[in-house]
């Protein structure tokens, strides 16, 4: 693993497990933990770092809500059930902590992690805060920027152009300047500083339960399989070729398949999730079903019937083109 990555710190409010040996810690034990423990029900991440890649869980009270990987190259978000799997049941290499963080730091983590920063203009010299502050101040910028030195990674937050709050990973006394300060002054190494911003973030993202993502992997399979008993020979190409086609405005039809390729892993919010799986069952019934004597609507009836609670709280069925009793 570059040493960039490998001495990355993040900011924390609490230490809830220091950096240490992967090898004494049982990842899953510790994540049961978090959700079950009243007191560990906290809003933070989990940093682990493997021999060649480095992992952030998110967790908001105590629920694993989303992942972030590094590959070595660059960050990019993963779907949490992958995530989990490449840590080793007894892994002899590899690091690992738990902090406790506010969910508004969590937010500016993701973005950082998850999307492109804003390009600064070629002339900004950014790593010299004479430049720096005062671009910010004359542009009124809104929103994150990061500051990064020597694997420290620290988060300022901007109003119309000046800096509202801070999460820094060095010291903690001080005022706001004089912590902003000390990460420019330190041995007058500026020019190692890396800079970048975004605009405000969003809340972290919640990923779609995995339970959800299955039950809408098996209700898709379902509705095809159905379909094939009903006559419809061609339905696998019909639901494949639907895939595809809304594929590019609905990106988490990427986790499904109806052409014998392994389904990839979903990293979508429930929310997204639903909507691409209910533009996927209209697609496919509108073109594959008989639409005389009902056959859509008791088709979606049996085959959702005993996970219709479920559907029911995803708003799966506000989203279909028919409407079940």
């Amino acid at each position: 693993m570059p040493a960039t990555v490998a001495g990355l710190r993040y900011p924390y409010s609490r230490v809830l497990l220091p950096r240490t040996r992967l090898a004494y810690v049982h990842l899953r034990n510790l994540l049961t933990d978090a959700k079950r423990d009243r007191s560990a029900r906290v809003s933070g991440y989990v940093a682990i770092w493997l021999p060649e890649e480095f992992l952030v869980l998110y967790l908001q009270r105590g629920e694993l809500v989303n992942a972030c990987l590094h590959n070595g190259k660059e960050f990019c978000p993963i779907a949490i059930g992958a995530a989990v799997e490449k840590v080793p049941s007894e892994p002899e290499y590899g690091e690992i902590c738990f902090h406790e963080a506010d969910d508004e730091q969590l937010s500016c983590m993701y973005a950082s992690q998850a999307t492109a920063p804003i390009a600064w203009p070629p002339e900004l010299r950014s790593s010299d805060p004479k430049s720096l502050f005062p671009y910010l101040m004359a542009t009124t910028f809104d929103g994150v920027v990061e500051i990064a030195q020597e694997g420290e990674v620290n988060y300022l937050l901007f109003r119309h152009g000046t800096a509202h709050t801070a999460y820094l990973s060095g010291t903690h006394r001080g005022t706001l300047v004089e912590r902003v300060s000390r990460i420019f002054d330190r041995d007058r190494r500026a020019l190692h500083v890396a800079i970048r911003r975004w605009a405000l973030p969003a809340p972290l993202p919640v990923q779609a339960p995995t339970g959800l993502v299955q039950a809408y992997r098996d209700l898709a399979t379902s509705l095809v399989l159905r379909l094939v008993a009903d006559g419809r020979e061609s339905a696998p190409a019909i639901a494949e070729h639907a895939r595809t086609t809304l594929m590019l405005e609905h990106p988490p039809l990427e986790g499904f398949s109806f052409n014998g390729r392994a389904p990839r892993a979903v990293v979508a919010d429930a929310d997204a999730l639903t909507v691409a799986i209910a533009a996927l069952i209209n697609e496919l019934l509108w073109t594959a079903s008989d639409q005389e004597g009902g056959g859509p609507e008791q088709m979606l009836r049996d085959l959702t019937h005993e996970r219709r609670h479920l559907f029911q709280s995803a708003g799966l069925f506000d989203r279909l083109s028919w409407k079940l009793a």
